[in-house]
């Protein structure tokens, strides 16, 4: 292999840290037009009286938008397509609030300091109604009004997914033992260094031009009409390179109101959130609770697990409809259990709105799961690597449930190779020390999906062209979200046709001229739009030698391509260049081109082993994080350097998620009290521990050259394996997330 496994630095890099790389707030639009939200105070309230007509009257206000003068469509943000089925309960701006942090109006001026002012200006009056902050009020309360036989859609689950297979009841009757637990994830948020931010414009023949850093441009497109009432046709979505996503601007938050206002005005509008209303307004992870029972004989094998998961998907649906099928989905992909019983319930609540998180729905129920098997291997009186070692499945089995295969599953791998690497059996067997500092090992696995197969369109169709100087222009709807994908799809183009990955242009995303896609999501970038960019690269191949075999008057069998040439007989002489084809053709007004759509047939598991070590100072309840070993099975690593950068990232989401990282809705009000950095706490550089890499490549069969997907479940498996560590440094059963100093002194409190 010439340009797969190599480490290649990300094609765009210079021009970002040179700062040359224009974000979409960097844009410099004539005549562009700046927006200031308003949010509602209230928890759940309908608007009484609005009155904008002062912020109407500030100099520079081109417009006041609100529920009274504004479409009321009823929309879903998490459409992918025109006939996606989920319920539409959001509304540009909702004339009933159901957050803190809701749209209320949106003033459009000239400058943003005159928005801003005139903002200030406009008198809401509420009549408030009563509000439900987490799941179990939420699960209380629809089960009240279900009793009524009068609830309406807000006073219903959200979604409700159970699944059973084998024999649950007569498993549990025959266990030597059942461990019992319940777990709680918090609301986090995405903490993209790029805020939500869109621009919306007018084009000379009357459509809409949206540009706007999103995982999908026609998700935008779709969700603009619904919202608007503007025909698809009439609206023109082009990406714009992303500061970051990592699942937040996967749907469009801010798009449907930046293409009315543009649309109303006739003039380029702009709507930038800033720090703290990306966090008030915008999307989160969902919050979970988990109830887990886990029945196992005594020698470690699990003969039944039963999953209750209450889902907090806040004010509106978006992809709350999904999340309890997608979790119990991860549920069934690691372990063989042959009894199994799973409900997941979502519920409406009234805080901020979840949507897509880096995993959708994999760190909250691998969490649960991960943390109840240690519990099990605690109870049982076993090293958790060998308890989990016994029920792992194999290679090639399948899906309990959906009966897809799991392809070449090496979490087997993953656990044998990590556990010796780190010296598993020996840190331990040692155990936590005596004194006020405590250390501890835990360690945890994780698998995640390789895109949307057997569902949802799951098809990539590219198009690449020979330019006449010998490059190639790739047009495809794939989102670079950041991390380096464009230089892996550049890297898998190059080593069909053996040409410098830098020669490859990725031409605009753009509803114009893409073929439909579904987007960046669902760890599908590498897996199926890499295998779609690799078989468009075999075509265009074919159609390169086909060209050259008449210019060089030989067989196409006696030619190869070679570093921007065709050569004849492995010799240099009669070769001819990539660009003097190109031009010879472009002469004769024909072009190289080759286009393909790939169509997914499977949908492997990826998965990965993480072992953490810590550090508790047992009278401040602090814990470190001190060493750190990332095992993953991916297949093969078309870029290992960017491999390792997005486990590394990963990593450090997960620690936060374990140990920090919680929106922290007020009970008393719905306000969000992590709304800025100072008071929603990350894992940042110094808490970083050491942090080792080692990649289990064995090639999957149906991904391009091998590779499955890493980018998703980097981030899975981090926080149970560190909770795991604590409770092995505490000897504890700590399982509401994070694990903050408090929770870790309340629990010690009545031992010391």
């Amino acid at each position: 292999m010439k340009h797969i496994s190599s480490s290649l630095p990300i094609l765009d890099g210079y021009d970002k840290v040179s700062g040359r790389l224009c974000f979409t707030a960097d844009l410099k639009v004539e005549g562009l037009l700046h927006t200031k939200l308003v949010f509602s105070s209230a928890a759940h309230a309908k608007i009484r009286r609005i009155d904008v007509d002062a912020a109407g009257a500030v100099p520079g206000v081109i417009g006041v938008f609100h529920h009274g003068n504004t479409p009321g469509n009823s929309y879903n943000s998490t459409i992918w397509f025109e006939d996606q089925e989920a319920p539409e309960d959001e509304t540009m701006f909702p004339r009933v609030l159901r957050h803190v942090g809701d749209r209320v109006a949106a003033v459009v001026a000239e400058t943003q300091e005159i928005a801003d002012r005139a903002a200030g200006l406009i008198e809401v009056e509420y009549d408030c109604l009563p509000a439900v902050f987490d799941a179990l009020a939420a699960r209380d309360f629809c089960e009240e009004m279900a009793a009524s036989d009068r609830a309406s859609m807000f006073e219903k689950p959200v979604d409700e997914t159970i699944f059973d297979y084998g024999n649950t009841e007569a498993a549990f009757n025959r266990a030597d033992l059942i461990v019992e637990d319940t777990v709680t994830t918090p609301k986090t948020h995405h903490c993209a260094m790029e805020n939500h931010v869109c621009i919306a414009m007018p084009e000379t023949d009357g459509r809409i031009l949206i540009l706007t850093p999103c995982q999908s441009i026609f998700a935008v497109q779709f969700v603009v009409a619904r919202a608007t009432g503007v025909p698809a046709s009439q609206l023109r979505v082009v990406k714009t390179p992303i500061g970051g996503s990592f699942g937040g601007k996967a749907e469009p938050v801010l798009d449907p109101l930046c293409a009315w206002f543009a649309k109303t005005l006739q003039r380029p509008v702009s709507i930038a959130f800033n720090r703290g209303e990306t966090f008030t307004a915008t999307r989160t992870r969902s919050k979970a609770i988990g109830y887990i029972q886990t029945a196992v004989n005594r020698d470690g094998r699990i003969l039944a697990r039963d999953t209750d998961v209450l889902i907090d998907v806040g004010a509106y649906c978006t992809g709350g409809i999904f999340l309890p099928t997608s979790m119990s989905q991860r549920l069934c992909r690691i372990y063989n259990i042959d009894s199994q019983h799973y409900r997941g319930r979502s519920f409406y609540t009234n805080t901020l709105p979840s949507g897509a998180y880096r995993g959708y729905g994999s760190p909250q129920i691998h969490a649960i799961s991960e943390i109840n098997l240690d519990h099990v291997a605690r109870r049982l009186g076993m090293d958790p690597v060998k308890f989990r070692l016994k029920n792992l499945i194999r290679p090639n089995d399948a899906d309990p449930v959906t009966g897809l295969g799991l392809g070449n599953a090496r979490i087997r791998d993953c656990v044998e190779q990590g556990s010796v690497h780190f010296d598993w059996g020996n840190r331990w067997s040692a155990g936590s020390t005596g004194g006020r500092r405590k250390r501890g090992v835990g360690m945890a696995c994780a698998t995640h999906i390789n895109g949307c197969f057997p569902g949802f369109h799951e098809a990539t169709t590219a198009t690449l062209r020979l330019r006449e100087d010998g490059g190639l222009d790739l047009t495809c709807a794939l989102h670079d979200l950041g991390c380096g994908s464009n230089t892996v799809l550049a890297q898998i183009i190059a080593e069909v046709l053996d040409i410098s990955p830098a020669r490859i242009v990725f031409c605009e995303v753009d509803t114009e001229i893409c073929e439909y896609d579904l987007g960046t999501r669902a760890s599908r970038m590498t897996y199926i739009a890499g295998e779609a960019v690799r078989q468009t690269a075999e075509r265009l191949k074919q159609q390169i030698l086909a060209a050259a075999s008449l210019e060089l008057n030989s067989a196409v069998a006696d030619l190869f391509l070679g570093d921007g040439y065709v050569h004849r007989g492995g010799v240099h002489e009669g070769a001819i260049s990539l660009a003097e084809l190109a031009a010879r053709e472009a002469g004769r007004d024909r072009s190289v081109s080759a286009t393909e759509t790939y169509r997914a047939s499977a949908n492997p598991g990826s998965y990965a082993a993480h072992f953490a070590e810590v550090e508790v100072d047992t009278l401040t309840g602090a814990v470190q994080v001190v060493d750190y070993l990332a095992v993953h099975d991916l297949g093969r690593a078309i870029n290992p350097q960017l491999v390792e950068g997005q486990i590394h990232g990963g990593i450090q989401m997960g620690m936060g998620y374990a140990l920090f990282e919680d929106i922290d809705i007020d009970a008393d009000n719905g306000r969000v009290k992590g709304d800025r950095f100072s008071r929603y706490h990350l894992a940042n550089a110094p808490e970083m521990p050491p942090v080792e890499v080692l990649l289990v490549e064995n090639n999957e069969p149906t991904g391009p050259y091998g590779a499955k997907a890493v980018g998703e479940i980097a981030t899975i498996p981090p926080a149970p394996a560190i909770v795991n560590a604590i409770n092995h440094a505490l000897d504890t059963n700590l399982t509401e997330l994070p694990i903050t100093p408090q929770r870790i002194i309340d629990v010690l409190s009545p031992v010391l």
